[in-house]
């Protein structure tokens, strides 16, 4: 493993994740403990009493917690697991520099137990890859391949009383389907049997960037599958050794639709499937609104066809595809029809695909936004205004409050209200209200019949319960 060690020398070693409860820790761990590695951990939210009932679960587990005062490390054969933006003042990497115990990230963990697997599947790009790592998972799920499933959101097609937090599941070891990061660089560090491009746009790094890290993910893959309708991933499909493309509005990919038999509601989507390579067709139903969820699904039944699956045996699965927590999650709708709804969305991208498909069906959207942290804000800020304001309209709203922020050093001189002041220079309507719960009140007094509240956010577990307690308080 690339700047770590090959996960076969790690085998049974007690491993110790700082930052355990987080979406992508929580998951690794429960990999990790499923593989038979003796697992425990400390988080900062769990010493502020955020999500009890998550830590109280993962003790429940067999997951030994402790504060994040240091005192869980105690041995030189523990393996601290900690992202590279941890400071070295945090009492566990303290604790661990003075034991000489090894240190890993989360992704050189996670890609020295995917690498090591016999048939690998990464899920790479800027915005759509947790849907498409769970559509892919239900899809190997339902032809009875039991994969081992690394996910950065909960899967509900996964989730039971026994795992109400399944953004992991643990199947055949040599049978791995993962999402990768680019974010943080560490998508170099896979070699897949099977790597998917989704697309390639804007978000933690220059295009510059971008283009050289998916390109030599691309290479690295036995087989690429990749999106044409992104120009910049469609311009890597000369680096692929073997390839599988999709498309929803390239009608020349391997796997793409008939554009005539479109047909989007609120709660799903249905278009017909056509393999161009053999010139078949099938219907695909899909409980999950809005183009981009289309678009998804043509990427996993790509997928599952580069696995050797047929795309009617792909297609089928999916009519059965749950959704994920917090992917356009519909909380409910109160007794006087304002629904709320729970959406990861934090990117442009990623935000301009969940407003679209608000827009796609009547009603006026109120859009609140919580920003996940102040470095993102100024990289994508300017992109995310125009997202906003292109794309609702003037009688829409969008409030933003101010970032997350957990503590730490961090430059904290541009925030929300920047953003909030480009919006409406572009004529869009928003607002800036610091505080989450005072944009609560806000939400609640300008609601009303038929509107759609959407939550939008990430690196806060604690969004969910904003949303459920909005639903709670609507008339």
């Amino acid at each position: 493993m690339d700047n770590g060690v090959e996960a076969g020398t790690l085998e049974g070693r007690p491993l110790f994740f700082c930052g355990i409860g987080g979406s992508g820790m929580l998951p690794l761990a429960q990999i990790a403990h499923g593989f038979g590695h003796p697992v425990a951990g400390s988080d900062r939210s769990r010493d502020q009493g955020r999500t009890p009932a998550k830590f109280a679960w993962l003790e429940a587990q067999g997951f030994a917690l402790f504060p994040q005062d240091g005192s869980g490390v105690t041995s030189p054969d523990q393996v601290l697991v900690a992202s590279a933006a941890i400071e070295d003042t945090v009492p566990e990497v303290a604790r661990a520099r003075e034991l000489g115990c090894e240190r890993l990230s989360r992704a050189e963990l996670l890609s020295g137990l995917f690498n090591e697997a016999g048939f690998s599947i990464a899920v790479g790009g800027t915005s759509g890859k947790s849907t498409v790592t769970g559509m892919i998972a239900w899809i190997l799920h339902e032809g009875d391949y039991d994969p081992t499933v690394m996910n950065g959101a909960v899967m509900k097609n996964f989730v039971s009383p026994e795992n109400p937090y399944a953004s992991a599941r643990i199947g055949r070891p040599e049978l791995f389907v993962s999402e990768v990061d680019e974010s943080d660089g560490s998508i170099a560090l896979y070699r897949p049997t099977i790597g998917v491009l989704l697309n390639v746009s804007l978000d933690h790094k220059s295009i510059e960037e971008l283009r050289q890290l998916f390109g030599n993910f691309v290479a690295a893959s036995g087989c690429a599958v990749i999106n044409l309708d992104s120009p910049e991933a469609g311009y890597l499909v000369p680096r692929a050794s073997d390839c599988v493309t999709f498309a929803l509005r390239n009608g020349k990919a391997d796997i793409t639709v008939d554009p005539d038999s479109i047909d989007q509601s609120e709660l799903g989507i249905r278009a017909a499937v056509i393999d161009n390579r053999k010139r078949e067709v099938f219907p695909l139903i899909l409980p999950m609104p809005g183009l981009h969820n289309l678009s998804n699904a043509l990427a996993a039944i790509a997928t599952a066809s580069a696995a050797g699956i047929g795309v009617g045996h792909a297609t089928y699965a999916l009519r059965s595809f749950a959704g994920l927590a917090r992917r356009f999650d519909v909380i409910g709708t109160s007794a006087s029809g304002i629904t709320v709804i729970d959406d990861f969305g934090h990117n442009p991208e990623k935000c301009a695909a969940t407003l679209r498909t608000l827009k796609a069906t009547p009603g006026r959207v109120i859009a609140f936004f919580q920003p996940h942290g102040y470095g993102p804000l100024r990289q994508m800020g300017r992109e995310l205004a125009q997202t906003f304001a292109r794309t609702l309209s003037p009688e829409d709203i969008t409030i933003f409050s101010d970032p997350v922020y957990f503590g730490g050093t961090v430059d904290r001189s541009e925030g929300s209200e920047r953003i909030v002041r480009l919006i409406v220079d572009a004529g869009g309507t928003a607002e800036h209200i610091p505080a989450r719960e005072d944009c609560g009140e806000r939400i609640l007094a300008l609601a009303r019949p038929s509107d759609r509240i959407v939550v939008m956010g990430a690196r806060d577990d604690t969004l969910t319960e904003f949303a459920q307690s909005l639903l709670a308080r609507l008339p």
